[in-house]
């Protein structure tokens, strides 16, 4: 494994067009501007780099140089370490525990209400469009508190969330007007340029192009 990394002079991240997790360190990267060499990945065709590097043949999956990295919450704190301008987290531990506890609850709370909506019936898709909606329409009133997400700079979990609310139209779920400082907060998220190279083009598709 080491020799396969060892061989990379650039960073490489191996990526899925339409993963949520890699989309999220795409903007990490962008945003930091970082220059990297994204390997397209898809499940049914894996680069035999991959295989050989990630013992999960998982993607996001990192290498810069001898180190290899596939837990999403790893690489981009690796990346906020390792290129620390911008910072996108916290001097000071309380802040930096809070914000490791909302990239964790972002990912398995909401995102596993999206990953089942992609492939569940009718009946139960309506269910969990309504418990993600209303779940998001609950915390919208934070939004008009701080400019980011409990925040006054942006950070990680800014990085966390925006691939989420991008995916809202895709997976059928509308907020409700009451959720109007969270639709805000998405409108600035998205109209920022590493957002915006940080997007493929099957993400892209996702809002109609």
């Amino acid at each position: 494994m080491t020799a396969i990394a060892n061989r990379r002079t650039i960073m490489t991240l191996f990526s899925g067009d339409t993963d949520i997790d890699s989309h999220r360190v795409r903007i990490v990267l962008a945003e930091k501007g970082i220059s990297v060499d994204i390997t397209d990945v898809t499940p049914d065709d894996l680069p035999e780099d991959l295989i050989d590097l990630n013992p999960y043949n998982s993607v996001p999956t990192l290498v810069d140089r001898e180190l290899v990295l596939f837990e999403p919450a790893v690489i981009v704190e690796y990346l906020d370490e390792r290129f620390p301008h911008p910072p996108l987290m916290a001097v000071d531990p309380v802040s930096r525990a809070q914000s490791r506890l909302m990239f964790y609850r972002i990912r398995n709370d909401w995102d596993e209400t999206v990953r089942r909506l992609s492939a569940t019936n009718d009946k139960l898709a309506a269910k969990l469009r309504k418990e993600l909606r209303d779940s998001l329409t609950a915390i919208a009133p934070l939004f008009s508190r701080q400019p980011f997400f409990l925040s006054e700079e942006y950070s990680l979990v800014d990085c966390a969330i925006a691939p989420l609310l991008w995916r809202l139209p895709f997976v059928g779920v509308s907020l409700p007007p009451q959720a109007k400082p969270l639709m805000d907060y998405a409108e600035k998220l998205f109209a920022r340029e590493s957002f915006q190279r940080s997007l493929t083009e099957a993400e892209k598709e996702m809002q109609g192009g």
